[in-house]
C-alpha cells in the first residue's frame, strides 16, 4: 500500500518571502488545487480560541487559505461550532463576538465567520454511521455539512483529554453540536444544578421525550426517560444545565474518530496542521501556558491520520523548551504529550482514524522548500 504523502515547510522565512506565502507555497505543492472548488461552498474549519489565551493560530493563516480557495474559484468560510462548557463560545453570538475579538471578521480573513449549530448549538445534521462502534448517528453543526468541501486548519497542541489536539480533534469534537460534544465526553445524561435554575421552562419546552418536571419550583431531568440529546443544555439561559464528563479518554478518542469520519465521507476534504506555540492545553483555555516545544512547522495532507501521528512525531522529537511544564516533568519514554497528560491515550484515535478507513499510520514526510 502506498505510504500517505505529508508535506512540510519548515517556520524559517528570509527576506523576499513571508511564512504566509510559504504556507500558500506548502499547501498548492500539497494538492489542494487538485480539488474542483469552482462555485463550490469550503468549509474551513478552525479553532477561534477562547478570549485571553494568544496561543491559537492567527487569522492571518486563515486568510492564506481562505485566498488559495477564492483563487481556485471557490467560497470559503470559516467555521466551528459552540461549546459543550461555560465560556465565551457558548452560543453563536458570544461566539462570533469572542472570534472577531480574537481577530477572525470577514475584513481580517476575506471571508465571513458563520458558526455551524446555530445560536443554540442546537442546529444539527444526524449523520448515519453503520459502521460505528460507539457512534450510530452523530450530531453535525449544520453549516459544515452543508459545505461542498471541508478543510480543516490546525493548531497543533497539547491537550488534557486527548493527548493532543490536532487534525482529528479539530474535525470530530470540533464539529460536533453541542448534544454531539456532550456524546463524545459523556456516556451518562445531563443533570441540573438546581441553586442556578431560574425555572423559565425552555429546557421542558425542548425536550422532545417529557424528561423535565419542576419540582420545588427547579428543573429535574428524569434519566429513565432522558436520551441524551443534549438540547436542554443548549437552550439554558442561566447554563444550569451541566452534560457528565465520565467518559474514558480512551473511548473519547474513539468517538472523535467517528464523528470525523461523519464529516469527511462523501466530499472533498484537505488538511493543514501548524506546529507553533505548543501549547500543553487546549485553546479552550482562557489562559495559555509556555510552549512546551520550539516551533517547528507547517504541514500538510489529505490524510488526517498521518498528518496526526506525523506531527506527533516531529514534536516528539523536539527538545523541551527551557522554563515550561515539559521541563519540569518525568519524562515517560520518548512522547512528550504522555509525559504531559499521563492518563490519556492519544493513538488510540490515531488507530481507531485507520480502522474507519480516514487513512495510514504509514507516511512519507515530503519538504517544500
Amino acid at each position: 500500500m502506498e505510504k500517505s504523502k505529508v508535506y512540510f515547510t519548515d517556520m524559517r522565512a528570509e527576506p523576499g518571502e513571508n511564512l504566509l506565502q510559504k504556507l500558500q507555497k506548502l499547501i498548492k505543492k500539497a494538492g489542494i488545487g487538485d480539488i474542483d472548488f469552482k462555485n463550490k461552498y469550503a468549509a474551513i474549519k478552525i479553532h477561534f480560541g477562547e478570549p485571553g489565551n494568544l496561543s491559537f493560530l492567527r487569522p492571518n493563516f486563515a486568510k492564506a487559505v481562505a485566498d488559495t480557495i477564492k483563487e481556485l474559484g471557490g467560497r470559503p468560510f470559516l467555521t466551528d461550532c459552540n461549546t459543550l462548557y461555560v465560556g465565551r463560545r457558548k452560543n453563536a453570538l458570544d461566539h462570533m463576538d469572542a472570534a472577531y475579538e480574537n481577530g477572525f471578521s470577514p475584513f481580517s480573513t476575506g471571508c465571513q465567520v458563520i458558526i455551524a449549530d446555530g445560536l443554540k448549538g442546537t442546529d444539527e445534521v444526524l449523520v448515519p454511521l453503520e459502521d460505528g462502534e460507539y457512534v450510530k448517528e452523530a450530531k453535525i453543526g449544520r453549516a459544515v455539512m452543508d459545505a461542498d468541501i471541508f478543510i480543516s486548519l490546525n493548531h497543533f497542541k497539547g491537550h488534557e483529554a486527548t493527548g493532543f489536539g490536532g487534525a482529528l480533534k479539530n474535525i470530530g469534537m470540533g464539529c460536533g453540536s453541542r448534544a454531539g460534544k456532550m456524546e463524545m465526553h459523556s456516556s451518562g445524561k445531563p443533570f441540573v444544578e438546581r441553586e442556578l435554575c431560574i425555572s423559565c421552562g425552555a429546557c421542558a419546552k425542548n425536550c422532545a421525550h417529557g424528561a423535565i418536571s419542576f419540582p420545588e419550583k427547579k428543573a429535574s431531568i428524569n434519566h429513565g426517560k432522558c436520551v441524551g440529546c443534549g438540547r436542554c443544555i443548549g437552550v439554558c439561559p442561566v447554563d444550569a444545565i451541566t452534560p457528565a464528563n465520565d467518559e474514558a479518554n480512551d473511548i473519547l478518542n474513539y468517538k472523535i474518530a467517528e464523528y470525523s469520519a461523519a464529516v469527511l465521507r462523501g466530499r472533498p476534504h484537505f488538511h493543514i496542521s501548524i506546529i507553533m506555540d505548543v501549547s500543553p492545553f487546549c485553546d479552550c483555555h482562557a489562559e495559555n501556558d509556555l510552549p512546551i516545544i520550539p516551533d517547528v512547522g507547517m504541514l500538510a495532507s489529505f490524510d488526517p491520520v498521518a498528518l496526526d501521528l506525523c506531527c506527533a512525531d516531529l514534536c516528539n522529537a523536539q527538545p523541551p523548551m527551557k522554563g515550561s511544564i515539559m521541563e519540569q516533568r518525568e519524562p515517560v519514554g520518548h512522547d512528550h504529550f504522555t509525559t504531559l497528560h499521563p492518563t490519556t491515550h492519544w493513538e488510540a484515535a490515531v488507530d481507531h482514524g485507520v480502522k474507519m478507513g480516514l487513512g495510514s499510520r504509514e507516511y512519507e514526510l515530503i519538504p517544500v522548500k
